[in-house]
């Protein structure tokens, strides 16, 4: 069944050759701490810098990455012959692919999958080390080629990452890995990206499309050579990239009833459906919060949840667009912890616009333009 997909693709027209990825809305690491008591704990122990990830560092061999707690949505992608399946969180904040190894005995790979390349007819190994940094900690381990199936579509010949060690906190996340779909120029070591690789080869056209549901565990998707116009209303608004390393863009200024309380003058923002949160300037997100009457609390800026109702519309202003988010979309409720908003400090003048903004905006990742088309999610 599966070489036929590859040979349906083959010999359609491109523009009918889709792959489809369901995501599944699972537990986030934050919500399996606090349910155990043991939040506080972590988030001591695990600082979270969203920054981290958003090196400038382009040295072989080197990626960062965030211990991000509050990420939700993983796919399913399998590697080798016969294929060893992993959950993976489709990250548009880095280029890599890596899973957790056999070789790898950390407490983090013990309780995930972990790919055995001796189990693989397809493997082939490298002698290049890779290392990923995180907030705190690191992954260690080793490049390696295999085929890896993405949505019912095989990649023949994919570089990957092969964990040895991996950072404490790794062990309360969900996913096994992560799937890297940012520009080749962030890649650790050259690897070629997952979906360069399948553009290359014919098996979709350059662009891939994501929904994250709000609620519903089931629903969200991403489509790579396509995009779904039933889970958008009106048209895509088209924003050209400011550089094409990340999905980077320029925003002009964020504000609430048309007073600008945040990247005043402009700025530039990151689309990441690896962030779970809307990041950016301490001072500007404090300035943010103040403004829709958050107060913050071990870090984290709160709310009463009875004010929600009556809290205001914040518009991020894109390219002479206006994207709205109502309150009930920029805040979240904890079972033990209330209510809080979802805009964090990044300390740094980047913006990223996570998880919180792309749930309201069906967005389009067009790499044939360089641009992100954005669209009223439903």
């Amino acid at each position: 069944m599966m070489k036929w997909a590859v040979l349906l693709c083959a010999v359609l027209a491109l523009s009918e050759c889709n792959i489809r990825i369901p995501l599944i809305k699972g537990k986030s690491a934050r919500e399996a701490l606090e349910e155990k008591g043991l939040w506080e704990q972590y988030r001591k122990q695990y600082p979270y810098n969203p920054m981290a990830k958003f090196s400038q560092s382009f040295a072989v061999g080197y990626e960062s990455m965030t211990n991000d707690a509050d990420m939700s949505y993983y796919g399913v992608i399998s590697i080798g012959t016969p294929p060893q399946s992993f959950l993976v969180i489709f990250d548009t904040g880095s280029s890599n692919l890596w899973i957790p190894s056999v070789y790898c005995s950390s407490t983090a790979c013990n309780n995930h999958h972990r790919f055995n390349p001796s189990q693989s007819s397809t493997f082939q190994s490298t002698n290049q080390p890779l290392s990923i940094q995180y907030g705190t900690g690191s992954m260690t381990g080793f490049l390696g080629y295999d085929t890896v199936s993405v949505g019912g579509i095989q990649v023949p010949h994919q570089i990957f990452g092969l964990s040895q060690t991996e950072a404490p906190f790794m062990a309360h996340m969900k996913a096994d890995g992560i799937l890297g779909l940012a520009y080749p120029r962030l890649a650790a070591s050259n690897a070629q990206p997952v979906f360069d690789n399948m553009v290359q080869q014919g098996l979709v056209q350059d662009y891939f499309s994501v929904y994250l549901s709000s609620n519903s565990q089931t629903g969200s998707e991403v489509i790579f050579g396509s995009y779904n116009p039933n889970h958008y209303t009106g048209s895509l608004v088209w924003i050209p990239l400011s550089a094409e390393t990340y999905w980077q863009i320029t925003m002009d200024s964020v504000t609430i009833n048309g007073q600008v309380v945040a990247c005043n003058g402009g700025c530039q923002a990151i689309v990441d459906t690896g962030t779970s949160l809307i990041v950016g300037p301490n001072s500007d997100i404090a300035n943010l919060n103040s403004w829709v009457g958050a107060t913050t609390n071990n870090g984290d800026a709160v709310v009463n949840c009875n004010n929600i109702a009556s809290m205001p519309v914040v518009s991020f202003n894109i390219n002479g667009h206006s994207f709205t988010l109502p309150a009930s979309a920029y805040t979240s409720q904890s079972y033990y912890y209330g209510c809080r908003t979802g805009f964090g400090n990044g300390g740094s003048s980047l913006w990223i616009l996570g998880d919180v903004f792309i749930r309201q905006y069906y967005t389009v990742f067009n790499r044939a333009n360089n641009s992100v088309g954005l669209a009223k999610a439903v």
